[in-house]
């Protein structure tokens, strides 16, 4: 068996894009993060890190795509940088 090392460029700042999105988009939304973490059923202080400390909390894929429902809009969304 063939094995082969192909050479991809992965984003290492994407989880702090993501926490930068969620913010701007629930914002935009006007809901505070209280709201947003009743709506997607998660704690408010674990939201409030996430958004703070800029996704070094992390996020299950499963809490983003209840964020993105709650604020209603594509999960692609979060993972567009700032022009």
């Amino acid at each position: 068996m063939t094995t082969f090392k192909r050479d991809f460029k992965f984003d290492k700042d994407i989880m702090k894009t993501v926490s930068k999105n969620v913010r701007k988009y629930r914002k935009l939304a006007g809901l505070t993060q209280e709201q947003l973490a009743v709506d997607i059923e998660m704690s408010y202080d674990y939201l409030r890190r996430f958004e703070s400390q800029l996704g070094r909390e992390g996020l299950s894929l499963m809490r983003l795509y209840k964020i993105s429902v709650v604020l209603g809009i594509s999960m692609d969304k979060f993972f567009k940088k700032d022009e």
